[in-house]
């Protein structure tokens, strides 16, 4: 049943954090926190990048993912959109919107993401009566990119699979390779360091 899939994963991952030594604690609490999702769940976030970045751990998954390529900056611009997109206060949008501009869109932006130059000049003119809606399209064009980029190299890494595999497979992700016949030999004959 999916109670006892879900406390046979609680095990497993229990299990290998004890064996984890070099982890700092951070480290293994912020794992461990992001690897307490349902199956269920897990294999929504493969159905849409919008499943994945609308749930809080899965989002947080992507993250490391992004920061592990170097790529963070399209993410983070995301985020600031959405935070963004919540701001009630009016006389809170225009240093807002500034700031979001500076750190990702401007020439000289510390996290400049990737967008053409009609998006770039679009959204600089939006930047002189600035609205809820002034990042929508530049947002739009990052979602895109994530989308048909880093999305799916997501998908096959090490940060999706090791929350996907399923409990009592043989092995982990990380300590045999994905290809058919190694897969055999995974459930088979292969011993999970921490057993």
């Amino acid at each position: 049943s999916a109670k006892d899939m879900k406390h046979r994963l609680g095990f497993l991952l229990q299990k290998s954090d004890s064996c984890d030594y070099s982890s700092s604690q951070g480290k293994k609490e912020k794992i461990s926190s992001s690897q307490r999702v349902s199956q269920e769940e897990v294999r929504k976030w493969a159905d849409s990048l919008e499943n994945l970045i609308h749930h809080d751990r899965g989002l947080a998954a992507f993250r490391a993912f992004l920061k592990s390529e170097y790529s963070e900056e399209n993410i983070e611009f995301w985020v600031s959109c959405e935070d963004y997109k919540k701001t009630k206060s009016p006389a809170k949008l225009s240093p807002k919107a500034r700031k979001i501009y500076d750190e990702f869109i401007s020439v000289q932006a510390t996290k400049e993401v990737n967008l053409d130059s009609c998006t770039r000049e679009k959204t600089s003119h939006n930047m002189l009566e600035p609205t809820l809606s002034c990042f929508d399209e530049a947002q739009r064009k990052i979602f895109i990119l994530m989308e048909k980029d880093s999305y799916r190299r997501f998908l096959k890494s090490r940060y999706y699979l090791d929350l996907v595999s399923p409990p009592g497979a043989g092995c982990r992700p990380e300590s045999c390779k994905r290809s058919h016949t190694r897969t055999l030999d995974c459930n088979s004959n292969v011993i999970s360091p921490c057993a």
